[in-house]
């Protein structure tokens, strides 16, 4: 009897291992697939991450009686107007101070030179010099691998602004014509999934409303909490860097690392190493809650997800494909817990209603 159940738990064992395995070789060629579509698959989904940020407004306005490509057209040019309006506020503050600044780097570099010069390093000149030759000669003789990477950074540059060109013109056409999509789909599938599929891309549109409304919220907080640190300590530029903090924090990991280097940057030049050293400490305090508390909970409560899947989601997704998958991993994650939640919900069975229940006897109990 042992022996026919162990066989028959051998056998189940195998059957479910064989369908995982399918269904994980089935995950890896369409990973495959994705990434040989990235170029076009990039820009589509930036395009419906700023849909879903520019999408309330375009609404606003087609419920007031606006047609369809003037209100996208309004909206695409407000949202580029007010791009370039925080570009403008950040770098017209630093590019007018940029004399001073400069000045300051020359001055904190010397502080610093001092500060080795003294104990406990009591690093001499000949040694910095020698450190400094040492830099250039080494400089020099990775010139090849410096060009390398100079032209590597610009091809990005180039993509990045190609993906910023084709994302904005899918937003117009989202904006323009996204309210026909779900009908028009419902049309092409037949039988049940005509109900289905659009259900769920509603439910789905929805989430990644939430996601962009919550990265936002998180950018915002960010914001105050260190610009309310800088202007106690009378950093200049206060409100430049607030800005690039907020804008920064849709971009995770890389945003925020940029963001404080300028923060503690500026810092240094302007204030000393002392306060440098306290906007370095708010900033590393700052971030640690908004990874550990902020996000979390407020992306749990939006998508619906639990704080400690948000956390293992961007660790997962960060593992995986760095930057991009970090900045996905939380929508994705939300967008299967959407689907999941979705098939639970047609496999449960429905609850029988108090009128319906039937009697010891078999007959129906009375209303």
């Amino acid at each position: 009897m042992s022996s026919t159940k162990a066989r028959a738990a051998l056998r189940t064992s195998a059957r479910v291992s064989a369908e995982l395995l399918l269904i994980l070789v089935m995950l890896s060629v369409a990973l495959w697939v994705l990434g040989r579509m990235w170029s076009v698959v990039w820009p589509l989904v930036v395009g419906l991450l700023l849909t879903t940020l520019t999408w309330p407004l375009a609404r606003f306005l087609r419920r007031h009686g606006w047609k369809p490509a003037l209100a996208a057209s309004v909206v695409t040019v407000l949202f580029l107007v007010v791009g370039m309006g925080v570009v403008a506020l950040i770098a017209v503050p630093v590019a007018s101070q940029s004399g001073e600044l400069a000045d300051g780097v020359v001055e904190g570099v010397q502080k610093l030179r001092e500060w080795a010069a003294g104990p406990p390093l009591n690093i001499g000149d000949a040694q910095i010099t020698k450190a400094f030759d040492t830099a250039v000669a080494r400089a020099q003789d990775g010139l090849g691998s410096m060009v390398t990477a100079v032209v590597t950074g610009v091809s990005t540059v180039v993509n990045g602004v190609v993906t910023a060109v084709l994302a904005l013109f899918l937003m117009f056409f989202f904006l323009k014509d996204g309210p026909r999509f779900l009908p028009w789909l419902a049309r092409q599938l037949p039988g049940r999934l005509a109900t289905h599929v659009p259900t769920v891309a509603a439910r789905g549109w929805d989430t990644l409303g939430a996601f962009v409304r919550s990265q936002a919220a998180v950018g915002l907080l960010d914001a105050v909490l260190i610009g309310l640190g800088l202007w106690i300590l009378g950093v200049p530029l206060v409100l430049p860097l607030a800005m690039l903090t907020f804008v920064s924090a849709f971009v995770p990991i890389i945003g925020a690392l940029f963001a404080g280097l300028v923060a503690v940057l500026i810092a240094l030049v302007s204030n000393g190493l002392m306060d440098a050293l306290i906007v370095l400490a708010i900033i590393v305090v700052v971030q640690q809650l908004e990874g550990n508390v902020f996000q979390p909970m407020i992306q749990s409560r939006g998508l619906g997800l639990h704080a400690a899947v948000v956390l293992l989601s961007v660790t997962l997704g960060a593992s995986l494909a760095g930057i991009v998958g970090s900045l996905l991993a939380v929508p994705i994650a939300a967008l299967i817990a959407v689907v999941w939640n979705y098939v639970r919900e047609q496999l449960s069975e429905p609850s029988q209603e108090p009128g319906t229940e039937e009697s010891n006897t078999g007959a129906a109990v009375p209303s």
